[in-house]
């Protein structure tokens, strides 16, 4: 064939993807059959010549396997950068990622399916169940959190529009389109969804913003303010405040069933002290926010979950409590 000459050169790396991409622990190819798959590539190849560029792959780190079939040997890759477990946790994380859109999603499984061979990637677009979670419509937002990331390692400001839904369900601009330029500190991943802390000009103060929400987003070329102490403490605070939404930080004491400890160990980790005081209960202090994302989470326990310390937050509990009651109270209004 005269193009295999010229091809002589690439043998190596198709040798190599035929590998990669066609063989496994259960599924291996002799010397004839790989010489046959590079001929589809216009590769020509000898028995022989298969031998020692099987042997320089293996050489240079690439695990090959080498088995008895009958009277001939066949080969496969016996082991990758990921192994197909991990892939598959990988491709589920992807699959139901609320902040990647579907398309993205089917994207990104695409790659990982690059990683392995063939026959395992079949299984990597595996149906994940998300339950009553609407995936992101947002494609910019895979972009969004490059940008801050950049400006974050390289010590800019950045950009922005921010955006809400009205009524009517469409999304618009805050503000008219206002651009709000904020000093990015960090990126953290909450509640399946990315929040920035940064310090906003406009606001003048440390805030936080969902990154889904944030539309034109780009890096400018003026520098990072500079954060006072008391700013700084703020912002690293806030890295781990359950669901970043502002309020005032307190120190509280809850008593709760014994069947929540489970609750409590995933939300705030093992280090959390558990302290038994009978009656299958126990009390637990919490270095929380005061917002109504906590009164929020604290309130689905119903009558089992109660606030103990300290007073002005026990009070906050039953202002709230009795302005719910009220609500309910007053004659309904007909919709």
């Amino acid at each position: 064939m005269p193009e295999a000459r010229p091809k002589q050169k690439q043998k190596l790396l198709y040798l190599q993807k035929i590998l990669l991409e066609q063989t496994d622990e259960n599924h291996k190819l002799s010397g004839p059959e790989l010489i046959e798959k590079l001929e589809q590539y216009g590769i020509s190849a000898e028995r022989k010549t298969i031998y020692d560029d099987i042997s320089v792959l293996i050489e240079s780190g690439l695990d090959i396997e080498i088995d008895r079939q009958g009277h001939s040997n066949v080969y496969y890759v016996a082991s990758r950068l990921f192994q197909e477990e991990e892939l598959y946790v990988l491709a589920d994380a992807v699959a139901s990622s609320k902040f990647l859109t579907q398309k993205k999603s089917n994207e990104l499984i695409k790659k990982l399916q690059q990683l392995t061979s063939r026959y395992a990637a079949q299984h990597l677009r595996r149906t994940v169940y998300v339950g009553n979670r609407a995936k992101s419509y947002n494609e910019t937002v895979y972009y969004s959190t490059n940008a801050i990331h950049e400006a974050i390692n390289t010590n800019r400001q950045i950009s922005f529009k921010y955006t809400e839904y009205d009524l009517t369900k469409q999304k618009r601009f805050r503000h008219g389109g206002a651009v709000y330029t904020v000093s990015p500190y960090y990126l953290i991943w909450e509640n399946e969804c990315y929040y920035l802390v940064c310090y906003c000009n406009k606001h003048e103060k440390i805030c936080r913003y969902r990154v889904d929400r944030m539309a034109e987003v780009s890096v400018t070329d003026q520098k990072r303010r500079e954060l006072t102490l008391d700013e700084e403490g703020l912002a690293k605070t806030l890295r781990a405040t359950y669901n970043m939404y502002g309020g005032t930080e307190a120190s509280v004491v809850l008593e709760l069933p014994e069947k929540l400890v489970d609750v409590i160990i995933d939300r705030y980790g093992e280090s959390v002290r558990i302290n038994p005081v009978g009656g299958g209960r126990f009390t637990v202090r919490l270095d929380v926010q005061i917002s109504p994302t906590f009164w929020g989470w604290l309130f689905q326990f119903g009558p089992e979950a109660k606030v103990i310390s300290p007073d002005w937050v026990v009070g906050e509990a039953k202002k709230l409590l009795s302005d719910m009651q009220r609500v309910y109270r007053e004659p309904r209004e007909e919709y």
